[in-house]
């Protein structure tokens, strides 16, 4: 290589131009990103001390950090010298291609958007949507999550939680637990829903209003079937529903009251 014929002087001047736009553009990249941090912790401060709903807080900041986030990299391609208006007419060319690509994305913002104005449940909530229970942790732009019955994170994509059915139970304050037991044809009913109900009183998580109620609900094939239908906060549902079972069952036997065995007839052919 002829080292004479190189020139110096042009390589350490585009050097130190672009060296310098780098420099710059670092330096906006983390002067961008504290007062962004600052925006977005003032905002919160002001929609707290508003009162704004927990979920409507975490959208909004969600989605305003987006759009500092955009306009951050903007501004870093404008420092380095690239051209953001032509930028952003390519953008604007391919974003057809990118609507078409991500019809799904849009559909699941668009669905955000109904779930904040609509607001069918906020954080804390539990709901059953899409064939999953759980207890709202956040609502995202594109995405909610579930706190699942069994600890597990489950996600689900805000449009379809959107146009499906959603069921809250917690919105109400309490829920009804539909229980059935059947005892033998013959126990005393009087007896029964004497023993049954003493069960649904001395539970220190039912509800005294409303009042819990027994009643006999079917004469099944081998069994007196009785609906048992205490009330409980939504929180304390599980442990009602195990707990009423579990102490049934030790009251009819303490009772003498027999709980059949499922009976099955068998036919056998001769011959």
């Amino acid at each position: 290589m002829n080292w004479e014929n190189i020139d110096t002087e042009k390589w350490i001047g585009l050097a130190t131009e672009y060296g310098l736009k780098i420099i710059g553009a670092i330096i906006i990249w983390i002067i961008g990103s504290w007062v962004i941090k600052k925006l977005l912790n003032g905002t919160k401060r002001i929609m707290t001390k508003a009162e704004y709903d927990e979920s409507l807080q975490k959208f909004l900041l969600n989605l305003l950090g987006w759009i500092l986030k955009i306009l951050l990299i903007l501004a870093i391609l404008a420092k380095l010298g690239v051209e953001t208006t032509s930028f952003a007419a390519i953008l604007a060319a391919a974003g057809l291609a990118i609507g078409l690509a991500l019809q799904g994305s849009l559909g699941n913002f668009a669905g955000g958007v109904l779930i904040m104005i609509f607001k069918p449940f906020k954080i804390g909530d539990l709901i059953e949507a899409q064939g999953e229970v759980g207890v709202v942790k956040e609502i995202e732009i594109f995405t909610t999550k579930l706190t699942g019955l069994s600890n597990r994170e489950i996600i689900i994509p805000n449009g379809s939680l959107s146009n499906g059915n959603i069921i809250n139970y917690t919105t109400e304050g309490t829920r009804r637990v539909d229980l059935v037991f059947g005892v033998g044809y013959d126990s005393d009913i009087k007896k029964t829903k004497e023993v049954l109900m003493n069960v649904l009183t001395a539970h220190p998580k039912v509800l005294k209003e409303p009042a819990p109620t027994v009643n006999v609900s079917e004469l099944a094939d081998s069994s007196i079937n009785f609906a048992v239908r205490p009330w409980s906060t939504a929180g304390d549902y599980w442990d009602v529903y195990f707990g009423i079972t579990e102490d049934v069952k030790e009251a009819l036997d303490k009772a003498g009251i027999e709980i059949p065995y499922p009976h099955q007839v068998e036919i056998q052919k001769k011959g």
